[in-house]
């Protein structure tokens, strides 16, 4: 068998000259028309062009996992061009093969920029990151009968790893000025220019180009040349009924291999197709498959269904364990032990944490299989990862986040149940305080006030570029952060623009402490530190005033205290710029955006808002026109520029 792999559909030349098609891959392909043919020029195998009509509509938010997604979308558009082949043509295609390639990060598919905005917006989430090349695969055997086609399905998908570097503003900006990354999804091209920004690729490399060529000629070895009859068993597991399975897997196939196979049938009813709307039963078999809930029968002939384990839920229910090893590995400072050395074995790093070796072998394990840690033969050692963001100096270090959510967080989450009935939390009601009056009670102390601006610190460090940097802000020459915490915005503001005066406005507890944040260097920019509150004392005058995470985790009269202040004092020309986890108006953000608005029910009498929610609020005040920009980090940014 010779197998033509190209972009748009390509024939496939088999022993008995079989056309093949291999659909056009629209939308998120990696890589362009020319750079699938020329693989398959290199096979010396034939292949025609007849590319897809399918309009690719799918919700992404429907999908469970963003290699759903791409599987589903190679399905539809094989077969819609076997469909068409078939009617319009009177051309029935003995195989139709779709193909669609992804990028994905933190669960979130990046399409293809609309802009350079856009594209900048995409790498930025990459840089520094590692993410998943997804490439899904349908192949459709067709047939005619009864002038009528009939189709039997397989798929399957594969993932590749990438990881960029750490890369500057200028080189970002430069390879988009180069225009490339418009017409890739994800917004860059392994192949050609796009990879001086890649670090390593962990899998197939031709699967992040644009297609999995090993995989896909493995799946056709499989299903033209089956494994002979001995090397198959079948297995049973308990109730499930029997299964045939091979032996001899082959790497792709593995477990660990993020393989799913689905099989078509040519005659079905409506009970033999899962919900996805795929066929999943092929004819006269009993053959289960992964991914699909599929129709069999037991010993005394009733339907029974089997499906795969549902390893999402599974993951979500081990989620507070792995949070738990992240926060206790945080808190012996691991990762600040493993920093810079060679690896260690556990009864090293036991002796110098001051813990048992038994115990810490399996924290280190935990750590190993979650991906903080890499372990060797030689033992144990940071990943990138780790040394960035896990270890107390980190350059983006999360440390005091992580420290903060154990011991301040974590217990408030336990109340979950009782503040989902009541609408409102009930840690107030067991102690008493609000998080708010933290730095005014002399009953709390003083390091643990000092923790929970650390973790603010984090976050606000950690967001700040992408803040300074969402709109042009050249224009004011004045700003003044109310409620600035330690002046991490402010320092990076007056950075970016050398002409801008920055004044951090917050409580005198607070200003007290913010010293100890202060960037470190030379040529650090200077930033003005007042004591007031916002609430009760006058503003100080600003071209620019900034709320950074504050109005998420105030009540309306609250907000409605502060935009009117802002909106006395401000006149025209003056700008009002917000700093907040946007949710999209439907709230169907991603899943850190969610969680968080659950985190405010069981800490603050505030909420997350969607971004027709803030030009609500903004409009009620004078500030209309609102401009929003997703900065694919933490926080998002919302500028109004007074008329």
């Amino acid at each position: 068998m010779f197998v033509d792999i190209g972009s748009g559909n390509p024939q496939i030349a088999l022993e008995n000259q079989v056309l093949l098609f291999l659909l056009t891959v629209l939308q998120p392909s990696r890589g362009n028309d020319s750079s699938r043919q020329e693989l398959n020029t290199h096979l010396g195998l034939r292949f025609e062009v007849v590319p897809s009509w399918f309009k690719e509509t799918l919700e992404k938010s429907s999908f469970a996992a963003p290699y759903e997604y791409a599987v589903e979308t190679a399905k539809q558009k094989a077969l819609e061009v076997a469909n068409r082949m078939h009617v319009k043509h009177l051309r029935t295609p003995d195989v139709v093969i779709g193909a669609d390639t992804i990028v994905a990060v933190d669960e979130d598919i990046l399409e293809k920029p609309v802009d350079k905005q856009d594209a900048y917006r995409m790498l930025s989430r990459l840089n520094g990151k590692e993410h998943s090349v997804f490439t899904g695969v349908a192949i459709i055997h067709c047939s005619s009968k009864d002038n009528q086609l009939q189709t039997e399905i397989t798929d399957f998908y594969e993932e590749t790893k990438v990881k960029f570097s750490d890369l500057s503003e200028e080189l970002l900006w430069e390879y988009i000025h180069s225009g490339e990354p418009m017409d890739k999804a994800g917004g860059y091209g392994i192949q050609a220019l796009g990879g001086m920004l890649v670090e390593y690729v962990h899998g197939d490399f031709l699967n992040v180009v644009g297609f999995p060529l090993n995989h896909f000629c493995k799946k056709l070895a499989e299903l033209y040349y089956p494994p002979p009859k001995q090397n198959v068993q079948d297995k049973k597991y308990g109730s499930v009924p029997s299964v045939d399975t091979s032996e001899n897997l082959s790497d792709g196939e593995s477990a660990s291999s993020h393989f799913t196979e689905h099989t078509g049938a040519r005659e079905l009813d409506s009970s033999e197709i899962s919900s996805s709307g795929a066929i999943c039963k092929s004819e006269n078999s009993s053959r289960v498959t992964t991914g699909f809930t599929v129709p069999l029968e037991n010993r005394n002939g009733v339907s029974e269904r089997t499906a795969k384990l549902p390893y999402k839920i599974l993951d979500l229910l081990d989620g507070f364990k792995a949070s738990k090893a992240l926060f206790v590995a945080s808190k012996l400072k691991i990762f600040d032990h493993l920093k810079d050395k060679g690896p260690l074995k556990a009864v090293d790093i036991a002796s110098e944490v001051g813990t048992s070796v038994c115990g810490t072998e399996r924290l280190l394990d935990g750590c190993a299989a979650l991906g903080l840690l890499e372990k060797t033969p030689q033992g144990y050692s940071n990943t990138d990862s780790a040394n960035i963001y896990l270890t107390s100096d980190g350059e983006y270090s999360f440390h005091d986040y992580i420290i903060h959510c154990n011991d301040n967080v974590w217990h408030m989450f336990t109340n979950l149940a009782f503040d989902v009935r009541e609408g409102r939390r009930q840690s107030r009601r067991a102690s008493g305080k609000k998080s708010e009056d933290l730095f005014k009670d002399d009953h709390y102390k003083m390091e643990v006030a000092r923790c929970f601006l650390a973790a603010l610190h984090c976050i606000d460090h950690l967001t700040a570029r992408d803040v300074a940097t969402a709109f042009d802000l050249s224009q004011f020459k004045s700003a003044c952060d109310l409620g600035g915490w330690t002046g991490a915005l402010a320092y990076k503001l007056a950075q970016i623009y050398p002409n801008l005066k920055v004044t951090v406005f917050d409580l005198p507890e607070v200003i007290a402490m913010a010293s100890s944040f202060k960037p470190s260097g030379q040529h650090t920019a200077p930033v003005t530190f007042v004591a007031g509150s916002s609430f009760t004392d006058n503003l100080p005058e600003a071209d620019l005033y900034i709320l950074s995470h504050i109005l998420h985790g105030c009540t309306d009269e609250e907000i409605h205290v502060l935009l009117s202040k802002i909106s006395a004092v401000c006149k025209p020309g003056c700008g009002i710029l917000l700093a907040e986890m946007v949710l999209d108006d439907e709230k169907k953000s991603r899943s850190t955006a969610l969680l968080q608005c659950l985190n405010m029910l069981v800490q603050t009498e505030g909420k997350e808002r969607s971004g027709f929610e803030y030009r609500g609020l903004l409009e009620q005040h004078g500030f209309t026109d609102v401009n929003i920009r997703l900065t694919g980090n933490l926080l998002d940014a919302i500028l109004r520029v007074k008329t």
